[in-house]
């Protein structure tokens, strides 16, 4: 491990150092390997991962439980009604107490803030499991599986096609932090956050590589190395499903589409897929998809995250 980050909070991708993403990912490989050849790793025995999910989730709950147990610690799960968290109790004094009870909180939620303020009041590591503005342990989880694929990050070209949501924040933060090209299709009224997109072209601008905001599918996914998307109506859009389905059907990944990227492209999606919107099957299924690794690699990513930032 060539950075200490000990005790640090992970909030979004764009507080990390290169030196400290590397770190991540020299780290998962290396657990990674370890779990697959029956090596313990118990770097984090008997500590305590507290998880709070406001909103509910398959991989993000279940990589985190594994993954805490597989190092030797404990998971405990509280789900919307299990904490009095911004309801009888303020978050700064739940963050105080629970500094008190646990070693780390990963917390999955709406509200970005409430990352921001447990981290703010509390005085243990706090990881973003979701926000409605940031996912950086996935998008972490997918440049890493990128990585492994192709060897290399820098200079290659990754398109996202379909809302400019926090999966399109994320990717915004980890593309330019590592050198990555990124071009974003996405209808107009739902494009990026304009403050995340001037701090990517910052970060971009540093590590010699390209930002697009299209509204052009074709172009963005033109010489693509990747190609990724998401659902058009996430947790919490459900009233919008319809009308969102309608405005975001020219952005389907398809087989026509994916003839304008590189032959030997990669097809990401954070899943859960919404099969015959957002993509097709002939793509999700295809030999380009590695959908199923990018998911394998939340739990290898997600302990190395775990280790550097709670190790004693």
């Amino acid at each position: 491990m060539s950075v200490n980050m000990k005790g640090k909070s992970l909030i979004s991708i764009n507080d990390l150092s290169l030196d400290e993403i590397n770190s991540i990912f020299d780290l998962s490989a290396d657990l990674k390997k370890k779990l697959k050849n029956g090596v313990p790793h118990k770097y984090l025995e008997g500590q305590t991962l507290g998880m709070i999910f406001s909103k509910p989730s398959t991989r993000t709950r279940v990589s985190f439980e594994t993954g805490i147990y597989q190092l030797g610690g404990i998971g405990m799960y509280f789900g919307p009604t299990d904490l009095q968290l911004k309801k009888s109790e303020n978050i700064s004094d739940t963050a105080k107490v629970l500094s008190r009870y646990l070693n780390g909180i990963m917390i999955r939620t709406f509200d970005h803030q409430d990352v921001i303020d447990l981290a703010r009041y509390g005085s243990i590591p706090v990881i973003n499991g979701l926000t409605d503005l940031l996912h950086p342990c996935q998008v972490l989880a997918d440049l890493f599986t990128i990585l492994e694929k192709k060897g290399k990050l820098k200079g290659l070209k990754l398109a996202y096609i379909g809302d400019g949501n926090n999966m399109a924040h994320s990717l915004l933060n980890g593309c330019s932090k590592v050198g990555m090209h990124i071009s974003i299709a996405s209808p107009k009224g739902y494009r990026p956050n304009e403050e995340i997109v001037n701090n990517a072209l910052r970060n971009a601008k540093v590590m010699n590589s390209k930002i697009e905001i299209l509204d052009n599918p074709e172009k963005a996914v033109k010489n693509a190395d990747v190609i990724y998307t998401d659902v058009w109506a996430s947790m919490g859009q459900e009233s919008e499903a319809k009308e969102r389905r309608k405005i975001f059907a020219p952005y389907q990944v398809n087989e026509k589409l994916v003839k304008h990227a590189k032959e030997d492209y990669l097809f990401l999606h954070c899943l859960p897929a919404h099969r015959g919107e957002e993509v097709v099957n002939e793509v999700i299924d295809s030999p380009n998809s590695v959908v199923f690794d990018e998911a394998e690699n939340r739990l290898h990513v997600q302990k190395a995250i775990m280790v550097l930032l709670m190790q004693k």
